[in-house]
């Protein structure tokens, strides 16, 4: 059997991290198991190539939720990264780290070492970056760019709307405050896209003490007693079975993480023996406190060109194509939101409750087997999205059997709160008063959906509940806290109740963030990983 001192299940945006941090002195072996392929793949090298990635199941889970009686009973699709960066593969590259004020209340809620003044450092260690934003870091391995100037005129006057309608010109969502409108910062580099894996695990890889070994399914980890020892694998279709040293390190996502524990026998003891699991160690909170933003689009079409005409016409795809393959600039050397913001939906509330994103295109004609961002509608068209950053509504994931193939049951409860349908329904309200600005106006020839039509509380709600899904971001299934009756890892990310098993992504979040979610599971694996290292020093 081989042994290595770490095995990290997992090379998402946490885990790259984790692994370039563990193998970075050269003391420990490392390995790394990805159930995905090689993300050397044009379309995610390429930054608009999302949406071909959107529907590809080479490098995608495509998951399914169950339907959902918040979403008017749809089954809502859940895309996540199936290659190595994980879904920073495959994301829309905005990168946003959180507001403070999110970070505090993981402290405040008993995690010592987790509020904003002890998680910037980290990520500024993280960050390199182009523009002039003092906020970030500069030096660090993961590039930020400042892709303002390559904006489509339409985001910039979506910009100018949104100061019209009461918000402030903001060139750094990730500086002193959060609120107001402007440009996102993103992922990118050199017009190609910046994942976890770019930026941290394939400089790793060259490391003789670090191993990666991809088409990977980590089917169960193993124990002694209650100690992790290793984990099983399949590959090719074989069964193979690793030890580690030191420790098992789990960084499958807020999906597979908790989906491997309950294979392993960690979770409800009731439900485990329901699927004849033998219990390990019960924890009722595995799988359960799941959070996700919901957004919506407003769609409307333009009397002045916008990316469709540069995109939809084949002429145009080709003169696109070009400047990118030669210059590596142009619309698809960007991400598909050109800018955006923060808003409250209340003068009262203490901080931006809702999230804007601005796309200078539009998708309402449907095309088989992608998302049609290369291929928008044939008439000049934009959106205006949202999302909201504080959802009340809770939800779960579990398996579904006890076999590692099937893909677990995702409920997510989606607008199960009168909170979270009230705010909604100011926030897409506050979209209207965007489009009716004097930039806006002059610039629309009709609102397309959900169109003129649509103008009671209880239009408004019912077409929200019937258009709305999640912008990918799900957290919080196996949530860090001081109390094992409360939550799956203590704040040193340690499962509670086992030893030599710790995990290190988004499920441990103790609750969402405002904003995207990938630069915080990056921060989480950095700051997991040092975690990590310190114990082993300890020991020493």
């Amino acid at each position: 059997m081989r042994s290595f001192d770490f095995i990290i299940v997992g090379s998402g945006s946490a885990g790259s991290v984790v692994a370039e941090r563990l193998s970075a002195n050269g003391r420990y072996s490392v390995l790394v198991l990805e159930a995905g392929g090689s993300d050397r793949r044009f379309f995610i090298s390429m930054p608009l190539g999302y949406g071909k990635t959107f529907y590809d199941k080479s490098v995608n889970w495509m998951y399914r939720a169950e339907p959902d009686p918040g979403l008017a009973g749809n089954a809502d699709y859940w895309p996540r990264g199936k290659v190595l960066g994980g879904s920073s593969s495959i994301n829309a590259m905005v990168y946003v780290r959180g507001a403070p004020d999110d970070f505090d209340e993981w402290r405040d809620e008993g995690n010592p070492g987790w509020g904003h003044a002890d998680v910037l450092p980290v990520f500024r260690s993280l960050e390199d970056h182009d523009g002039p934003a003092r906020s970030l870091g500069k030096g660090g391995p993961l590039h930020v760019t400042d892709c303002s100037k390559s904006f489509h005129p339409l985001a910039n006057a979506m910009i100018k709307a949104g100061q019209e309608a009461g918000l402030a010109y903001n060139a750094d969502f990730n500086g002193a405050t959060q609120e107001g409108v402007g440009p996102f910062q993103l992922t990118t580099k050199g017009g190609r896209r910046m994942s976890a894996a770019r930026a941290f695990l394939r400089p790793a890889m060259k490391r003789p003490n670090l191993t990666v070994i991809t088409q990977a399914m980590v089917t169960r980890v193993a124990f002694d007693g209650k100690r992790a020892t290793g984990v099983e694998f399949v590959r090719n279709g074989k069964s193979e079975t690793v030890a580690a040293g030191r420790e098992v390190i789990v960084c499958g996502g807020s999906i597979n993480t908790p989906q491997l524990l309950e294979l392993s026998g960690i979770g409800d003891a009731q439900r485990l023996r329901g699927f004849g699991i033998e219990t390990m160690h019960h924890n009722a909170h595995v799988g359960e406190h799941l959070q996700d933003h919901l957004g919506i689009n407003y769609t409307y079409r333009a009397n002045v060109s916008s990316l469709n005409q540069i995109l939809r016409p084949w002429w145009g795809k080709a003169l696109a194509g070009m400047e990118y393959l030669f210059q590596r600039k142009g619309p698809l050397s960007i991400s598909m939101n050109q800018g955006g913001g923060f808003f409250r939906t209340d003068p009262s509330r203490m901080r931006a409750n809702m999230q804007l994103y601005f796309q200078a295109f539009s998708t309402l004609v449907p095309k088989n087997g992608e998302r049609p961002i290369l291929t928008p509608d044939p008439w000049p068209g934009f959106s205006i999205g949202l999302s909201n950053c504080r959802p009340t509504s809770t939800g779960s994931i579990h398996i579904r059997s006890s076999n590692p193939h099937e893909q677990p049951r995702i409920i997510p409860n989606a607008f199960s709160t009168d909170h979270d349908v009230a705010e909604m329904l100011d926030a897409v309200k506050f979209l209207r008063r965007i489009a009716a600005t004097p930039t806006m106006s002059r610039l629309i020839v009709e609102e397309l959906l959900p169109g003129p039509a649509c103008q009671s509380d209880e239009e408004l709600i019912a077409d929200f509940r019937r258009r709305s899904g999640t912008v990918y971001h799900p957290v919080s299934t196996c949530r860090m806290g001081p109390d094992p009756a409360q939550s799956v890892v203590n704040p040193r990310l340690q499962v509670h109740g086992v030893d030599r098993l710790r995990i290190i992504d988004c499920s441990v979040f103790p609750n969402i963030i405002s904003g995207n979610t990938n630069a915080a599971a990056m921060m989480v694996g950095a700051k997991g990983a040092e975690l990590v290292l310190e114990d082993q020093r300890q020991s020493r």
